[in-house]
């Protein structure tokens, strides 16, 4: 079928068992070399936030002669997946640039990006684990490739367990038996912080759980944002905020790093990536704070992700290939995480998706904060259970904002963005399945 502004926007069914379901993006224009031309090196240009991203690409351009790249720091977040779909508009966008997991559906469905399933496809199959392939695999495709998993895992306050005689939880029923008995023995500590709302934490907390927030039916997207499970989860922490055992001090200011800094809070729920932020905004801490798995709801192990990041080839590059390159050296030689982290002013644990890049990464890690756990092992262990086929939308960025806008309320961030996230697909023109 031609490519055409039509086709762009239909959506292209995968399984049902998948759960993906994706606008076609008409990819695969870009130029099939890889190596020199006309004598002359291919340049790439690369953007990304990430730290560490233009050491990576000092390193590449040190051990590679056919392709050199040239790197650029764009914004975080919102802002830098706007500044990218301008430039694809403009046609001058980058040949390679690095994505949130959440954004790509949107990003890929709206033919952004260039098909990646003839030069990476095979790559991600063999190499990444199959919980983050389902991520970056939608409607039959390869979109992106994965860089970092991001199991959700419990750091707790040591000391504070032990003062008060609590035994660290394995399912949420302890850990509300916890948060009690700890707050009973000091009114000034709560379990954790869990106020303002956190989109892409109470989404991971729901993948745990066994939510699906998008799936198919046939041709048509599906939104269950607002189901059983999620709502489950919503409830319980709504229900902890609402009887003072968890802190309303909103996730992600001052207020939350001094709570956590002055012992006023015994838990913290985050990712793999959080470790690296104890030593630097927690110093006064060390050796206070343990790593656990995430308490469950059955007794059985099993996590969600809270946040993680991919390569993508933007639409247009004329070195698709040349980019597939580079992301595949990235993504999964060990020295690109060398020269990414050895480049770091400030210790970095984020986990990588390919199993064989985390000695690379543990090795620069310094475990003594946390009382010697090996933390990239307790990490790859939880990577190993987080539970398979979530996918993500083509209209999930639309759901964060409104979420955000919720006011700490969980229950109603399900009920708005499950509101806004059929209204969104079908502003789109895509088919909803109710």
């Amino acid at each position: 079928m031609p490519c055409t502004a039509r086709t762009s926007r239909l959506a292209l069914a995968a399984s049902a068992a998948s759960l993906a379901l994706l606008a076609t993006a008409c990819g695969g224009s870009g130029s099939d070399a890889s190596g020199p031309v006309d004598g002359k090196p291919v340049t790439l240009t690369f953007w990304s936030a990430t730290a560490g991203a233009k050491e990576t690409a000092d390193a590449f351009n040190k051990t590679h002669t056919g392709i050199k790249v040239k790197f650029s720091m764009v914004p975080a977040g919102p802002e830098g997946v706007t500044k990218l779909s301008n430039a694809v508009k403009g046609g001058n966008a980058p040949d390679v640039a690095t994505m949130d997991y959440s954004a790509l559906p949107e990003y890929a469905s709206e033919g952004n990006l260039e098909d990646l399933t003839p030069s990476s496809g095979d790559l991600v199959k063999k190499e990444f684990p199959e919980a983050v392939q389902s991520l970056v695999n939608l409607g039959g495709s390869t979109w992106a490739v994965p860089f970092d998993v991001t199991p959700i895992q419990l750091f707790y306050r040591k000391d504070l367990f032990e003062k008060h005689g609590v035994d660290v939880p394995t399912t949420w029923a302890e850990y509300r038996t916890a948060a009690e008995k700890i707050h009973t023995g000091d009114p000034g500590v709560t379990i954790t912080n869990f106020g303002g709302g956190d989109p892409a934490l109470l989404s991971g907390l729901a993948w745990q759980a066994g939510a699906r927030w998008y799936g198919t039916s046939g041709d048509a997207w599906k939104v269950n944002i607002d189901d059983a499970a999620s709502r489950k989860v919503a409830a319980y922490w709504d229900d902890l905020l609402a009887d003072g055992l968890a802190s309303k001090t909103p996730l992600w200011g001052e207020g939350e790093t001094k709570e956590r800094a002055t012992g006023k809070v015994a838990t913290i729920i985050g990712a793999a990536w959080s470790a690296g932020n104890f030593p630097v905004s927690y110093p006064d801490s060390k050796g206070k704070w343990g790593i656990a798995p995430l308490p469950t709801w059955d007794g059985k192990a099993s996590t969600g992700m809270y946040g993680g990041t991919s390569y993508i080839v933007p639409k247009g590059s004329e070195h698709a290939e040349a980019a597939a390159e580079f992301i595949e050296w990235v993504t999964t030689d060990p020295e690109a995480m060398t020269a990414r982290l050895s480049s770091l002013k400030t210790p970095s644990s984020a986990l990588p998706a390919n199993e064989g890049m985390r000695a690379a990464a543990a090795k620069e890690f310094d475990n003594s904060y946390f009382g010697d756990q090996d933390v990239y092992a307790l990490a790859g262990r939880a990577a190993g259970t987080i539970v398979p086929g979530w996918t993500w939308g083509p209209v999930q960025q639309q759901v964060t904002s409104v979420q955000m806008a919720a006011g700490g309320d969980h229950t109603k961030m399900l009920s708005s963005g499950q509101a806004k996230g059929e209204s969104a697909v079908t502003d789109r023109g895509l088919k909803l399945d109710k």
